[in-house]
């Protein structure tokens, strides 16, 4: 098993509160392709820690790639709205351009 992997899977079990151990495991599912699990871990994400922007745009670019547009794009919207609130226009211009390049 992937070591990296492991370490994020019992960081998080384990009830860690930080963010990156919760993004880095779900960027490690995304690598791997395992959609579900990378999805419930950014969900879970999400719930956790809300203003962590970074997120929305790579669950989002990655629920594009899947095809899974709507979701896509829910997750697109809801951080650009989050990136607005912090005032992070950098993000804020990374989300909307991944929002222009959804299909309708």
């Amino acid at each position: 098993m992937n070591k990296r992997l492991a370490f994020l899977e019992k960081t998080t079990a384990d009830g860690s509160d930080d963010p990156l151990a919760w993004y880095g495991l779900a960027m490690e599912y995304r690598k791997l392709e395992r959609w579900d699990e990378a999805l419930q871990t950014f969900t879970t994400l999400r719930t956790r820690k809300p203003d962590y922007i970074a997120m929305y745009l790579m669950c989002g670019q990655m629920l594009d790639g899947i095809g899974r547009k709507d979701e896509a794009r829910e997750w697109l919207e809801a951080g650009a709205e989050r990136a607005r609130a912090k005032g992070d226009s950098h993000a804020l211009g990374e989300i909307e351009s991944a929002l222009a390049t959804l299909d309708d």
